[in-house]
């Protein structure tokens, strides 16, 4: 099942255009471009889209931000128990990732996602969401990092490959690395959602 997850990158904003720059997580919720979600045993429900709890005075989360709402919190509770059970449910770890995600608690969703690589490596959508979280951490780098591994992996990765060009553009300074990724997003998926946006990006930068 597939999480839309749209970023925008406004300055140190979450869900925000920055630059006027969009940013898609991969992996585990709707709010950028597509991510796929995990499917997990009951009682682990999925993580709600981009939007619903902002949490505020945690680690990773934007300052001034109010706290989760009590069904957040007791949904996070919930699969928090799960893993301290069960360390080696991979899918409850991408879970609690994705709660913490849409919650905007990004070092501990930074955390949870590699407790899920750690057991199984390679999935572009959890490298993806993870590294949207670690450029709302301001690690740049990091965040381009797993971009790029996640479309290794998987060439046809859109969301990844879209979020390549937009660090490149908003975070690097390199508008030519930028251009170079949201061309190869329209041609991969040129009818896409992603593509839409690399389209308007793409614009911009030649303004």
């Amino acid at each position: 099942m597939n999480r839309n997850i749209m970023f925008a990158l406004a300055g140190g904003l979450i869900a925000g255009f920055l630059a006027g720059y969009a940013v898609f997580s991969d992996g585990s919720h709707p709010a950028g471009p597509i991510v796929a979600a995990p499917t997990y045993a009951a009682p682990l429900m999925p993580a709600p889209s981009l939007g619903g709890g902002m949490p505020g005075a945690m680690p990773g989360a934007m300052p001034g931000m109010a706290l989760p709402s009590a069904e957040i919190q007791a949904r996070i509770a919930r699969i928090e128990a799960a893993v301290l059970a069960d360390p080696r449910n991979h899918d409850a770890w991408v879970a609690l990732g994705n709660e913490y995600f849409d919650s905007h608690q990004f070092q501990k969703s930074v955390g949870a996602y590699a407790k899920a690589l750690a057991l199984k490596p390679g999935d572009p959508n959890v490298l993806t969401d993870q590294g949207v979280m670690y450029r709302n951490l301001g690690q740049h780098d990091q965040a381009l990092a797993n971009f790029q591994k996640a479309n290794k992996l998987d060439p046809k990765h859109v969301q990844s490959l879209f979020n390549i060009g937009v660090v490149y553009a908003s975070d690097l300074n390199k508008p030519d690395e930028a251009a170079k990724a949201w061309n190869q997003v329209l041609a991969i998926a040129p009818a896409s959602e992603q593509a839409a946006q690399a389209r308007q990006m793409l614009s911009q930068l030649k303004k």
